[in-house]
């Protein structure tokens, strides 16, 4: 694996369990927008993400910067939300699309 991911694979993961959180946290609530839609694409694009980055693909780059945007759409329908685990999970997804960036750039 390419050392110069890590940092990325780590906030992927996290940003995919806060995602996973909020999922289930929002079970049941009705929602003004696309939470928890947002949170299940999300969850895919940092999982597809983590494992282009660790088989070190010629695609990762492209995979890194898909990953970054849908985590800003997501942060941006989870931080419209009161819900502590929404914050979470904005928080989330904002560090893990800076981290995607400077891997796509």
């Amino acid at each position: 694996m390419n050392t110069l991911y890590e940092k990325c694979i780590e906030l992927c993961q996290q940003c995919l369990v806060d995602c996973q959180n909020c999922l289930v946290e929002m079970a049941g609530i009705e929602s003004m927008n696309d939470c928890p839609k947002c949170c299940v694409q999300c969850i895919d694009a940092c999982y597809m993400c983590i494992k282009m980055m660790s088989a070190d693909s010629a695609y990762a780059k492209q995979y890194a910067l898909l990953c970054a945007e849908i985590c800003d759409y997501c942060a941006d329908h989870c931080e419209a939300h009161s819900h502590e685990h929404c914050k979470l999970c904005a928080e989330s997804c904002r560090a893990c699309a800076e981290e995607c960036r400077k891997i796509a750039a």
